[in-house]
């Protein structure tokens, strides 16, 4: 019983817990067991919290008294290690701050706990969030949990290796370049980034680019993702990005995919990408037009004439450095060898920095266009399936690009704000999931989540689990 329980989704936890069918003491008790078997390998959870078990007994005793704490009554969850939990070491993937202990929830971990979600731990990441991996010089690096040698991705690469291998039934994570959706293409879960504004960022670190940095859910499902995007969702009153507007919806269970008009790209501005990526794009194309929508092919070649990778090279750097200096004060002796090679890299210029705000605003309004014409943009998450640790350069398709490449088709929504989800659809020909990617209008995550949802349908891909 207790295999089972490690990937049971977290709203149907909740609905054993409520229904008496598990008890929340069982239920971590049985987490715990499988993080002291597999973490050890594959090191995604790097602090554990204490109080767990005590905590599940008073969820247990709630229940037995017919109270409820809210639709997460019982059930474990786990947080990135950027974002602060009172009590719990944080350390932002960094020796710089590897003894900080904050002494206040961000604002997603309050709502996590006050919808009756127990924390479980914290999960690895790279130095500062600011990687497309996932390791530092405090906790080590992050496995794959499909295949060892291969990177989780970053920065939430932890968050999604342990959700993958079971660790956990849902998380948090963070994206400012492609960190919540490429680690969830890696690792074969669903990682949405919400609108920017839905959820608050306080308590989430580091305190910079805020314009361009989200949190949102990770889990297994759709319907778990919808469940966290639920709890995390609504203004703080500290965040003054975070906008008051409607809830978040979730689809109903079986609500039917209306005829939606999507776009699709696979090539374009995430040229050159795996034939294995390209194919499952297409296949998920086909899939969506047979369930009765138009879905129409779309050149976005103004995307490659504005060149988001430049405009977050050049606002990225320049703000990045800027906000990081007096922090790292003479104290480079002790960052990542990564971050080291980023903050010695050569500065933009000014005219720089103003071409990039220029192109950031013709993004913008190019992507508003082509999403006034359609409800979602079907492209890839990643340009390949997870791949191995370290890699400077890619190879795809006889071609060698810079490993940031693999950011490629995530950046573009986090540059707009606009809402995005990687859902797993396919697998490559070593046996390694691959995410597809949706991008919606903003605040319009119920039309992501319901063709996210119907996608999900149609694969096995939430029921096959990695080797670990």
């Amino acid at each position: 019983m207790s295999e089972e329980i490690w990937y049971i989704g977290a709203a149907e936890l909740a609905d054993r817990i409520r229904l008496k069918q598990l008890s929340p003491v069982e239920i971590i008790e049985a987490f715990h067991r499988r993080i002291d078997a597999v973490n050890p390998g594959l090191n995604a959870i790097v602090t554990l919290a204490d109080g767990t078990v005590e905590r599940a007994r008073e969820a247990e005793t709630a229940i037995s008294r017919g109270e409820s704490w809210g639709p997460l009554h019982g059930v474990p969850f786990t947080i990135k290690d950027c974002i602060d939990t009172a009590g719990i070491r944080t350390t932002r993937g960094s020796l710089l701050f590897e003894d900080h202990v904050p002494t206040v929830d961000a604002s997603v971990v309050q709502r996590l706990v006050g919808a009756g979600g127990i924390l479980i731990g914290k999960t690895n990441m790279p130095e500062f969030a600011l990687w497309w991996e996932t390791g530092n010089l405090v906790f080590g690096r992050t496995e794959n949990p499909w295949k060892e040698g291969r990177t989780p991705g970053g920065s939430s690469g932890g968050e999604a290796a342990a959700i993958a291998a079971g660790l956990s039934p849902l998380g948090v994570g963070s994206d400012v370049g492609g960190s919540i959706r490429q680690p969830a293409h890696y690792c074969g879960i669903v990682g949405l980034k919400p609108t920017h504004g839905r959820v608050p960022l306080t308590g989430h670190w580091p305190d910079t680019l805020l314009r361009f940095m989200h949190v949102g859910p990770m889990a297994r499902t759709v319907r778990d993702v919808a469940l966290g995007l639920s709890v995390l969702s609504g203004p703080d009153g500290c965040d003054p990005y975070a906008i008051d507007v409607p809830p978040a919806r979730s689809p109903a269970p079986d609500t039917p995919l209306p005829p939606l008009r999507i776009a699709w790209c696979a090539d374009g501005p995430f040229s050159p990408l795996s034939s294995d990526v390209r194919a499952t794009v297409a296949r998920a194309a086909s899939a969506l037009e047979e369930l009765g929508c138009r879905v129409e092919p779309v050149s976005l070649d103004r995307w490659t004439d504005f060149d988001p990778q430049a405009i977050s090279m050049a606002l990225y750097s320049a703000e990045g450095s800027h906000y990081l200096g007096p922090i790292i004060s003479d104290r480079e002796d002790l960052l990542a060898p990564s971050m080291q090679r980023r903050i010695k890299a050569p500065q933009p210029t000014f005219q720089d920095y103003l071409e990039a705000l220029s192109n950031l605003e013709l993004l913008r309004q190019e992507t508003a266009r082509l999403l006034s014409l359609y409800d979602l943009l079907l492209c890839p998450t990643g340009v390949v399936p997870a791949h191995p640790h370290e890699s400077a350069k890619l190879s795809i398709e006889g071609q060698s690009v810079p490993g940031r490449n693999a950011l490629r088709a995530t950046i573009p929504a986090d540059l707009t704000g606009s809402p995005a989800i990687s859902v797993p659809f396919g697998w490559s020909t070593e046996g390694l999931p691959i995410g597809v990617q949706l991008i919606a209008r903003h605040f319009d995550e119920y039309t992501l989540l319901l063709a996210a949802s119907a996608l999900e349908g149609l694969t096995d891909c939430s029921r096959r689990h990695p080797p670990v």
